[in-house]
């Protein structure tokens, strides 16, 4: 999701701002128009979602007003469930998870439960916070639910690359080991550098350093902790950027040579927004990936 605002443009590069600027690059709809129609798109499937489910909404994973999330539970819950994390987008300064259990109903019919984790959002928090905050949230849902069957990690651009830190953390730190045993990675960034050169650095206001200390594509060394059998799935649209594209084609060959069990998939006919919407649907390509990933044994 980027950021429709044009102050501090002579700090911006304005090829990189267009590069990562999602909604510039739909074959679908104009810009204002495909920011409205995925926002509408995910409430309309998340109100679809806590209909249909067993739902434990707002639990606090910590002391701060960001720190909630969801719980999606099956309607007949095993006493081992699977269980899949979900991260929203919005470039770390919007959305939320009250617009985000659109990808519920099929992963319940299948009997996984699905957490919709918030955390808190710039300018009121930076990136390192932010990190952590998602980190602690998995902590403490393993926690909570000791007897699962198998924890997967699912998030969308802004998203994904919080999903890509979750599997780069050391949780010798968090008393707690998640057991990860697979990951779909939807439109993500990779490699924040770049984005300290557009406008959707104004709220996030991140050094060089900054980005670099939280660029997944520069941690692929620390996923010490992921079990090399873990299945990650790098997925990008097809009307993505040529960076976005690019990035999620270095982060896929990176955590391939460092020897994971990976694999990308191309979305055709899709842009940044429906390429997550789709979830919603049962025979959407990756619909049917996340589901073969969370019911494998």
């Amino acid at each position: 999701m980027d950021i429709l605002k044009d102050k501090n443009r002579g700090k911006v590069n304005e090829e990189l701002e267009k590069q990562y600027s999602p909604s510039c690059w739909s074959h679908r709809m104009d810009r204002s128009e495909v920011i409205e129609s995925h926002i509408k798109e995910m409430t309309k499937g998340t109100i679809k979602g806590r209909n249909e489910a067993h739902t434990n909404l707002d639990e606090a994973y910590g002391q701060e007003d960001y720190e909630k999330l969801d719980i999606y539970l099956p309607p007949n819950s095993s006493t081992a469930p699977t269980l899949l994390i979900y991260f929203h987008g919005g470039y770390w300064q919007m959305l939320s998870k009250d617009m985000s259990g659109f990808m519920v109903p099929p992963l319940i019919e299948a009997g996984v439960t699905v957490v919709v984790v918030d955390y808190v959002l710039a300018p009121k928090g930076n990136m390192d916070t932010i990190v952590s905050q998602v980190r602690r949230s998995v902590a403490y849902i393993v926690q909570q639910y000791s007897a699962v069957s198998g924890v997967y990690i699912c998030g969308h651009s802004a998203g994904a690359h919080l999903g890509a830190m979750v599997l780069c953390t050391d949780w010798s730190e968090y008393n707690v080991i998640p057991k990860i045993k697979g990951a779909l990675l939807v439109s993500g960034i990779y490699d924040l550098r770049p984005i300290v050169h557009t406008s959707v650095n104004d709220l996030l206001q991140m050094t060089e350093s900054d980005a670099m200390r939280n660029s997944p594509l520069e941690l692929v060394n620390n996923m010490k902790g992921l079990d090399r059998n873990s299945e990650i799935v790098v997925a990008v649209a097809q009307y993505d950027s040529t960076e976005f594209r690019k990035q999620s084609q270095e982060y896929y060959q990176a955590i391939k040579v460092a020897g994971f069990n990976a694999s990308f998939q191309d979305v055709t006919n899709r842009d940044h927004f429906d390429v997550i919407e789709k979830l919603v649907e049962e025979n959407y390509i990756l619909t049917q990936v996340l589901l073969k990933m969370v019911t494998r044994k």
